[in-house]
This record gives C-alpha cells, sequence and structure tokens, in this order.
C-alpha cells in the first residue's frame, strides 16, 4: 500500500504528562520529515496531552490538531461503533499495545492502520520476519515510522525553540564560554546520584576553565543556595532573577538552555530527556530503572548504569566514571 505525501494522519496515544511528552518529541519530529506535507492529527483517547498545553508552542510545526480527552479506547462498549464518525483518514498509527484500544481504533474509518498490538496481528503493515521489538521506548515508536514509511528512520535532534525562551537562554548563557550543564535533581531520591559528587563534579569543570551550568527544577530550588555557595561561580539559570518567572517555569525554557550546552550530566529524569530533545550532548546515570528502556534519544549519548559497579544503588558509580565520560563527550564535540 502506498501512501501519499500529502496526506490525512492520525496518531493514537491514551495521554500525554510532562515526561512522556518530551520522550516522545524525536517520534513527532520523524513523523513530520517523512511525510512534510501530512496534516497530522494526535488524539489522546484517555485524558490530556501535554502538546495541546505546556509543550504546544513547541509541537504547533509538527501539528496540526490535537484532540484530548477523547473517550476512545477504554471500554468493550466502544466496539459497536466508529470512532470519531464523519472522519477519514489516510493513515492511523497506534502508539499502544492494549488489544482492545488497537481493535477499538481499527474501527476507525482509514486506508491503513499500523499498530505493534498483539506482535502486528492487527496491522496492515508489518515489520519483516525476525523482526525483534527493541526495549527502549522511543525507538519502538520510530520503528513504527518506518513500518509504515517503508524506510528507516532516525531520531532528530535541536527543536527550534522561539522567544520568549530562546531569548532567556541567550541571556543566561551569552555566547562564549564552553558550558557544561549539571542536573542532580530526579523524581525520586533512588534514582540521584549522590549532590557530592554532581558538586565535584562541577568544580572540576570551573577548573578547566569551563562554566558550570546547575539545572535545578522545581522539586530542588531548596539547594540552590547551598549549591550557590558551594560553587559561587556556577550559573543557575532557571533561578536567574533577570529571567521572567513565567519565562523560566516553561520547559521550553530548558530545551533552549540544552541548545548552548556543549555537553550535560543528568540522572534519569524528565530534565534529561528535556536536555536530549534540545540537542545537548549527554551523560546519562541510571540506577534503579533499566536504562535499555527509558534512555534518552540524544544527539551523543554517554550511558552509566550502576549495575556496571555491582548493584542498583546511584551511590556505585565513581565520580572518575562520569568525569571520563564527559570528558569524551566534549572531545567528540
Amino acid at each position: 500500500m502506498t501512501l501519499s505525501r500529502a496526506m490525512d494522519l492520525l496518531v493514537y496515544s491514551g495521554l500525554e504528562l510532562l515526561g512522556d511528552g518530551v520522550m516522545k518529541l524525536p517520534f513527532l519530529g520523524a513523523l513530520r520529515r517523512r511525510w512534510p506535507q501530512a496534516r497530522i492529527t494526535w488524539l489522546a483517547g484517555k485524558g490530556e496531552t501535554v502538546y495541546a498545553h505546556a509543550l504546544a508552542p513547541l509541537v504547533a510545526p509538527l501539528l496540526d490538531e490535537i484532540i484530548e480527552n477523547a473517550g476512545i479506547g477504554s471500554r468493550a462498549a466502544e466496539l459497536r461503533r466508529r470512532p470519531l464518525p464523519g472522519r477519514r483518514f489516510d493513515l492511523v498509527i497506534d502508539t499502544q499495545r492494549r488489544v482492545l484500544t488497537s481493535l477499538i481504533l481499527r474501527r476507525l474509518d482509514t486506508r491503513c492502520f499500523v499498530s505493534a498490538a498483539a506482535r502486528f496481528l492487527l496491522s496492515d503493515k508489518r515489520p519483516p520476519r525476525g523482526y525483534e521489538r527493541p526495549p527502549r521506548l522511543i525507538d519502538q515508536l520510530l520503528d513504527l515510522v518506518a513500518i509504515a514509511g517503508g524506510e528507516p528512520v532516525r531520531p532528530g535532534f535541536g527543536l527550534a525553540v522561539g522567544p520568549p525562551w530562546s531569548e532567556a537562554a541567550a541571556l543566561a548563557l551569552p555566547p562564549g564560554p564552553v558550558y557544561v550543564g549539571i542536573a542532580p535533581g530526579a523524581g525520586g531520591a533512588h534514582k540521584r546520584w549522590p549532590r557530592e559528587r554532581f558538586l565535584a563534579l562541577a568544580a572540576a569543570q570551573q577548573r578547566a576553565g569551563r562554566r558550570a551550568v546547575l539545572l535545578l527544577g522545581p522539586d530542588e530550588r531548596g539547594w540552590a543556595e547551598e549549591l550557590a555557595q558551594a560553587l559561587p561561580e556556577a550559573l543557575l539559570p532557571l533561578q536567574d532573577r533577570r529571567i521572567a518567572p513565567a519565562v523560566a517555569a516553561s520547559p521550553l525554557y530548558t530545551l533552549a538552555l540544552a541548545g548552548r550546552l556543549a555537553v550535560a550530566v543528568a540522572n534519569d529524569s524528565g530534565t534529561a530527556h528535556l536536555l536530549a530533545a534540545g540537542g545537548a550532548p549527554l551523560v546519562s546515570l541510571f540506577g534503579p530503572s533499566p536504562a535499555a528502556k527509558f534512555a534518552p534519544a540524544a544527539r551523543r549519548l554517554e550511558l552509566i548504569e550502576a549495575q556496571g559497579f555491582g548493584g542498583s544503588d546511584m551511590a556505585l558509580i565513581p565520580l572518575s566514571a562520569v568525569s571520563d565520560a564527559l570528558e569524551r563527550s566534549l572531545a567528540a564535540a
């Protein structure tokens, strides 16, 4: 089945919180690059999507329509009717694998339906014999684009972030220095490398003539005074008083900052995915979470897992391993 470049394309997901939405950004970019003339509709069938809210300005060039809270994909009773009556699509890509939901979506009026549910049993297009699903979630999504489009795809980086966020990032990190991002936070203490090692890493970068950029999100705001005292020359752009609070609080500001970093070091966190999506080469630290599944799709990725040092405790990762990875990334750049 040949799909035209100018077509109506629908992508189904359940919902997106900020972390989910950031992780999927390379997938959105791949869709638009593969079908630049398509009209792309994003359907959040079971809730809200951050693409209609915090990330809306960023995805505006990638998505033509966003439908959220659609009430599609949850109940067997939905099999008795056609979802989105009156709408017809050339291609529907189902990003989830629950069979009931896929059966419901199969009733959409479409020329081609692509879904990995039940090992692609419900899909009009399927991968070649012997296909093995990759462990990383973003790679699974990129494979759906490749299967639907009939050719391999690669993630893109450095999403274009406009004003006011790009202007704020240029004010906070003006041209000249080599900026090294340090993101010590994470959603839980068990996912955080010891803070004193982040401080030691940042201090070493300062001694090497680079500028340490400490990226502290809302959950780490209480660390700002301590870190500023320990590293008085380091920059804290998310706490920069010259930046309007509404601008600093937006994930688009972190994306804009990422584009000005020579490299960044981060735990398994939403910030890591923002930095990767913004184009920063990344040293990504993992402990209890499976890196094979959740590693960010970065321009250049140095992955360090605690399991390589005898367990899942983040404290097992030595400072030297992170420092060496950071230097390799800088040398490659």
